[in-house]
């Protein structure tokens, strides 16, 4: 005679048996997680960023980076990964461990490649959000060759030759080229644009006279200001800079309600244990708050500013949104 099976009774037994084995990898799992992060750093740290060296992001970059490797103890290394207008980088931060050996440079340009670009990865959902590091104005510079001495004259001059002066920017969709598309649709005029790959190639090719203009971060461009390479017509924030308060802004200098800004902050691969992101967060936060810190940003263009990992992560969703509709006032499209 076969013996009677309780199938009720089995499917318990292997339902509980599983639920065991889910609760066992979980808490290993989770043992695991903070054993890395108890350890965390035991090797030199990944800091890409997604530009050449010589731009605002590169040199906010080193700067802190330089004080969160001694906060940490272990080196932060600095890996430019140019293209794309930050979309080559960004892509490999995406595709790293999130271990919190990978740590990403974003800035504006993160929040407008959405707009111009199909992209490889999901720009809210693909990192998690580390800290701010700081904020700066633009500054509309030109060549020293160049007639106009003003925004006003330069305004004049754009209206009078329609397309025949150049404007350089770091490239398509970066916060160069949308700030100074939204600048031509306040003052209803036109420019020449050419793009280049990142803030470095862009000044410089203005130094060269190779474009008339270029909108460039304060903190990439107050060398080649201080040095008579470059002359500087107006900043581009609400207010004016601390590092040239004796220079309009451009809204001031008649373009009123104009008003774009820099800022740069770290992101992490998507999953980065979540003690790992508060520690780097605190650390950064101990190099911004530093006097040396923030009297060299000031001197460069720019200013600390630090908010916690979900801070941020408003801030770079409301920036996107922002720049989602500059872009409709300003009739810029993909390409």
């Amino acid at each position: 005679m076969i013996p009677s099976i309780n199938c009720s009774s089995l499917w318990s037994g292997q339902m509980l048996t599983l639920v065991v084995l889910g609760i066992i990898q979980c808490v290993t799992g989770t043992v695991a997680l903070a054993a890395h992060a108890a350890s965390y750093p035991s090797r030199p740290v990944r800091l890409i960023v997604p530009f050449p060296p010589g731009g605002s992001n590169d040199i906010v970059g080193r700067l802190v980076g330089a004080g969160l490797g001694e906060r940490l103890g272990k080196q932060v290394v600095i890996d430019n990964r140019a293209g794309g207008n930050s979309i080559i980088g960004t892509e490999m931060a995406t595709l790293a461990q999130p271990d919190g050996y990978t740590l990403l440079v974003i800035s504006t340009s993160f929040t407008t490649n959405p707009i111009i670009h199909k992209l490889p990865y999901d720009s809210r959902k693909s990192l998690d959000w580390v800290a701010m590091l700081g904020v700066g104005p633009n500054v509309l510079a030109v060549n020293p060759s160049f007639p106009a001495k003003s925004v006003a004259e330069l305004i004049a001059m754009a209206k009078a030759k329609p397309d025949a002066i150049i404007y350089a920017s770091t490239g398509v969709g970066s916060n160069a080229h949308f700030g100074t598309e939204l600048l031509k649709h306040l003052t209803g005029t036109k420019m020449h644009h050419v793009p280049y790959k990142g803030g470095g190639p862009a000044l410089l090719a203005t130094v060269a006279g190779e474009a008339n203009i270029c909108l460039s971060s304060l903190i990439q461009a107050i060398g080649h200001l201080r040095s008579g390479k470059l002359r500087g017509l107006a900043t581009s924030g609400a207010k004016r800079s601390v590092t040239l308060p004796d220079m309009p802004t451009i809204a001031e200098a008649g373009v009123p309600g104009y008003d774009t800004a820099n800022w740069w902050g770290v992101a992490t691969p998507k999953g980065t244990p979540t003690a790992i992101i508060q520690r780097i967060n605190a650390e950064i936060k101990v190099v911004l708050d530093h006097p040396d810190t923030a009297k060299r940003m000031i001197n460069e263009g720019a200013e600390p500013a630090t908010k916690t990992p979900a801070e941020l992560g408003v801030f770079v969703n409301a920036e996107m949104d922002k720049w989602i509709k500059v872009a409709k006032i300003a009739g810029i499209r993909g390409e």
